[in-house]
């Protein structure tokens, strides 16, 4: 951790950055519910940065970065990756495409589940109604 909060510490000193708040999360970058991200949120909402500057993509979010440089641009806001893309392995590639793959998926079963509540909730107002007609 120490390390992921020097390099970016650095890179800011050598190009001249104030650096307004080092932010760090121990949880993952799936997590949405990080007490950084929030505080992090609330710097760009309220235009108290103009760059935030993180080790690696994945750090500040492993799904969606594209998303977050789209919000942050329109308050003025960018991003600047030190050091781009982590070196990955095989392994570490396989891995991450698998949770893209179980995370798309997931995101499928729910919308299902939410079609299959509407179409309950729509059958018993029906028989409610038809309860209510023959009494």
């Amino acid at each position: 951790m120490e390390r992921q909060i020097e390099y970016p510490t650095q890179h800011c000193s050598a190009k001249g950055y104030k650096v307004v708040d080092v932010l760090s999360d121990i949880a993952s970058g799936l997590k949405t519910n990080r007490r950084g991200l929030h505080k992090l949120f609330r710097h760009v909402v309220n235009r108290e940065v103009d760059v935030v500057v993180v080790t690696y993509e994945d750090r500040l979010t492993r799904f969606g970065f594209e998303y977050l440089e789209y919000f942050f641009k329109q308050y003025g806001v960018g991003i600047e990756v030190v050091y781009g893309e982590e070196p990955k392995n095989a392994y570490q590639e396989l891995v991450e495409d698998l949770l893209a793959i179980v995370t798309s998926f997931a995101g499928k079963l729910y919308g299902m589940r939410i079609h299959k509540k509407k179409r309950s909730v729509q059958r018993f107002k029906q028989l409610l109604e038809e309860v209510e007609k023959n009494d």
